[in-house]
């Protein structure tokens, strides 16, 4: 770039190889293996032998410092390379910094044409790396739509697709202009989440510009995307988990407008049953006849299904599961297929779920005592009707004989002792 400080640059990285090769010399010559040859901010560059061979210094050596154990000198010839070492050093640093200036005052006058540049290349690195990920993944270009419609067919999340290529399953979103609200239900890891995340994650790549992984995908545009997804807290604020949820829940229905597109997942769960149930269906209700935008709601709230019922603009979807009763293994009974349909679910498999968890079987054989009693005594209904009678969860005289029953090892007990277990059973539910 400039010749003048190449030679600086290259008497500074000369000059540790000529000190090197001086202090080999001088050892050469004055028969002390140990002289050392260094420098300090303070003294210079100097010669250091220790008090040992200070009777073989030469007589040309001139004392500069002394030092515990060891005296430092100095020699014309040292001084006259630290002379033009130290020149070269501080020569360096001012052309640099003058070269830096010059430099700078001319970048000033091209600003206009590098910024565009800038501009230019790093919308080039964008449109390229979208290019090659839809070369690579096999993605399509979407559609877009001056009306507020969603139609993905086989849509695929972008990063779950990639991590477990082998597993995922692509979904279909076939909303029609009618619809507003999509209310989903269904088990637990069955994919209602990652469904909804995956439908906004493609409506967010559709409008940077990129292709989308799905077969096919027409949109009309969104002015904004939001989702009031998970559960935390804001402790360093006094704010509760219950209460984050409901201040994102209050800036989506503050702010979306009939060209929004939200997501919500799991809204009311944070507080007691009937009060999240109300707030799920008075904000679901809410989306589908005011803002009226793409609304997507996945819940474990089934009397949310009855607005379908009610509401023209809300349609039930569901995540499918099939039941094999007969399988040898409980864990094999129940599969999840991840497919949306449409449609309502009747349960949630909750403790299906927690059973794969490794929740213990005592555990869950009461859960299922008490589950049985709440569905008898307290049938869901919408958040709008009567309030139930309040169920009891104390012990009913038959529940100690199921648990007992449950209990026994049959491959263990004689057939007499069988038989007076039952005598003694149905003594018990008798009287």
């Amino acid at each position: 770039y400039h010749e003048e400080l190449d030679e600086l640059r290259t008497l500074r990285t000369n000059g540790q190889r000529w000190l090197a090769d001086y202090q080999k010399t001088q050892a050469e010559l004055t028969g002390i293996p140990s002289l050392k040859v260094a420098y300090n901010r303070v003294f210079g560059y100097y010669i250091e032998i220790s008090n040992t061979y200070r009777e073989q210094v030469p007589a040309n050596y001139v004392r500069k410092q002394t030092v515990k154990a060891a005296e430092r000198y100095i020699t014309d010839e040292l001084k006259t390379f630290e002379s033009k070492i130290l020149t070269a050093e501080d020569k360096a640093h001012e052309l640099e910094t003058r070269l830096f200036e010059q430099l700078r005052a001319e970048t000033a006058t091209h600003i206009p044409a590098l910024q565009n540049t800038a501009a230019a290349l790093s919308c080039l690195d964008v449109t390229t790396a979208f290019a090659e990920l839809a070369h690579e993944r096999h993605y399509v270009r979407p559609i877009i739509s001056p009306d507020p419609e969603l139609s993905i067919i086989a849509g695929r999340h972008p990063v779950l697709e990639q991590t477990i290529a082998d597993r995922f399953v692509p979904n279909d979103t076939m909303m029609a202009l009618s619809d507003r609200v999509w209310i989903i239900t269904g088990p637990n890891m069955a994919g209602k989440s990652t469904y909804m995340r995956q439908t906004a994650l493609l409506m967010l790549l559709a409008q940077c510009g990129s292709y989308v992984p799905a077969e096919r995908m027409t949109f009309g545009v969104a002015d904004r995307l939001f989702a009031r997804v998970g559960a935390s807290d804001e402790i360093t604020r006094d704010q509760s988990t219950f209460m984050v949820e409901m201040t994102e829940a209050a800036n989506i229905l503050n702010n979306a407008t009939n060209r929004s597109l939200i997501i919500l997942d799991e809204i009311g769960r944070g507080t007691s049953t009937f009060d999240g149930l109300s707030l799920a269906w008075a904000i679901t209700e809410h989306l589908a006849t005011k803002t009226q935008c793409r609304t997507f709601v996945a819940t474990h709230y089934h009397e949310l299904t009855e607005l379908a019922d009610q509401l023209s603009t809300v349609k039930n979807q569901n995540v499918a599961v099939r039941e094999w009763p007969d399988a040898p293994n409980e864990s094999d009974r129940i599969v999840f297929l991840h497919k949306i349909v449409p449609g309502g679910a009747d349960q949630s498999y909750g403790l299906h779920v927690a059973k794969m968890a490794g929740v213990p079987n005592s555990v869950i054989r009461r859960s299922r005592e008490i589950l049985t009693r709440l569905e008898t005594q307290h049938p869901q209904t919408p958040a709008r009707h009567a309030q139930p009678v309040q169920p009891t969860l104390f012990d009913q005289p038959s529940d100690d004989v199921i648990r007992e029953i449950l209990d026994l090892n049959l491959d263990e007990i004689a057939p007499i002792d069988a038989l007076k277990r039952l005598q003694q059973y149905q003594n018990r539910l008798i009287f």
